[in-house]
Order: structure tokens, then sequence, then C-alpha cells
């Protein structure tokens, strides 16, 4: 079932939808500040069928009206949980994987530039992973980065350093999708 932007706003319960493919893919947002963003990461979350998106440190957290307008009501039936840390967030994903017995561990996947980033399009993504974005002026904190297995970057060949984290969280994770045929 689909929904247009007025009937997701109208949404009284997340029950009253029910996705019936889930894709074992994860959103950890490590203090990003912006509401908008938020909401909008909550877009992208269920347009991508992720399996839970994970909000962490000083970040708002729904039923804030400014997430509320922009996730168009996105949040009622994106599974979500706030973390006091990425790390945490990290560890949870980690853990519900090895608890279901699955066998496989988790690529957890930085979106940052750093000295040792690999462009995105280059690298070669398996599923489960767990994507991780930091805040809008610093990025992630050191130590999400460091409990990352990769970190990739988006390319940036202007005078500006960075895109917003929407459009690099969506870049980078349509890209995955793509290569590991889920479109």
């Amino acid at each position: 079932m689909k929904l247009n932007a007025k009937q997701l706003r109208d949404l009284e319960h997340e029950n009253d939808v029910i996705l019936k493919k889930r894709f074992p893919v994860y959103l950890v947002l490590d203090n990003v500040y912006d509401t908008y963003n938020i909401g909008g990461l909550f877009r992208l979350a269920d347009a991508l069928a992720i399996e839970k998106l994970y909000i962490c440190g000083e970040s708002e957290i729904p039923p804030n009206t400014k997430i509320k307008r922009a996730s168009i009501g996105t949040y009622k039936v994106v599974p979500w949980e706030y973390k006091e840390t990425a790390i945490e967030a990290i560890g949870e994903v980690k853990n519900s994987l090895l608890q279901a017995k699955t066998n496989i561990t988790p690529k957890i996947i930085g979106i940052e530039q750093t000295k040792h980033s690999t462009p995105y399009q280059d690298f070669r993504y398996s599923l489960p992973a767990a994507f991780v974005v930091g805040n809008e002026t610093t990025g992630c904190r050191q130590e999400a980065i460091d409990a990352c297995d990769a970190i990739v970057e988006i390319p940036m060949h202007g005078i500006n350093l960075s895109l917003n984290v929407i459009i690099s969280a969506g870049v980078v994770m349509y890209h995955a999708y793509n290569q590991l045929k889920l479109l």
C-alpha cells in the first residue's frame, strides 16, 4: 500500500500500515540537530524500507512538531528508537543480529570525510549494514567513526566541503541498494 503526503499525515496509528518487507539496513543519526533533517531522514528510511532508524545524542525526537511536518508522518511507520550515543545504537544492531543467531556480522559504514575514507562508489556493500551519519556542522563524533568498519565519502569538487546530511545519506544508501540489486 502506498500513501500520499496527506494520507501519511492523517495516519492515526502506525499499526494501520504494516510494511511486509524490510531490508536488514539500519540508519544511525549521530547528534543530528536540525529537526527538518531528522524528518527528511525518516522519509529516506521509509523509502528504503530499512529495519530501524536510531536517533542518538542531543537530537530531537518525535513527536516534535517540525519532525512531524518534515517527515510527513513517516515517523509513525518507520521503526525507530532513541539511544544516548551512536555507540549504543551500533552495539544494539550487532547484538540483535547475534541474538537472532544469524552468524552474520553487520557492516557498520560511516558516511563522513576522513583521511581514510573511500569514495562511496568504490566501496563493496553487503547486508546487513548500518549507515552512520553525523550532525550538520561537525559530522560524526570520533567515537562513532572509530566504531565503523568502513568510512565512505562523496567526492566534493567545488569549494564547499560537504552536502546536506539527507542528501549524503540518500546518495550513498541508494547507491548501496542499487549495487545490492535491491531497487
